[in-house]
């Protein structure tokens, strides 16, 4: 943990726009998209659409679902 403590020390005497910087780029390397994944709610999606062309599939107001689940 010493070695995080001083990588942090370090980031707080960048700039802010730096700073900015540095997280995006270590939030990036966290959240790397699986392919397999993507694919899947491609297809998914895709499916959805047709479903709700065809009139297999409902649409609802953005409206009604925001109240649903609004605290």
């Amino acid at each position: 943990m010493k070695s995080v403590d001083q990588l942090a020390k370090k980031a707080m005497g960048l700039r802010p726009t730096e700073r900015i910087r540095l997280v995006e780029a270590i939030l990036y390397s966290l959240d790397k998209p699986d392919p397999e994944i993507e694919k899947s709610w491609i297809a998914e999606s895709e499916a959805r659409y047709k479903a709700y062309k065809r009139g297999e599939l409902e649409a609802i107001d953005w409206e009604e679902i925001r109240k649903r689940y609004e605290r």
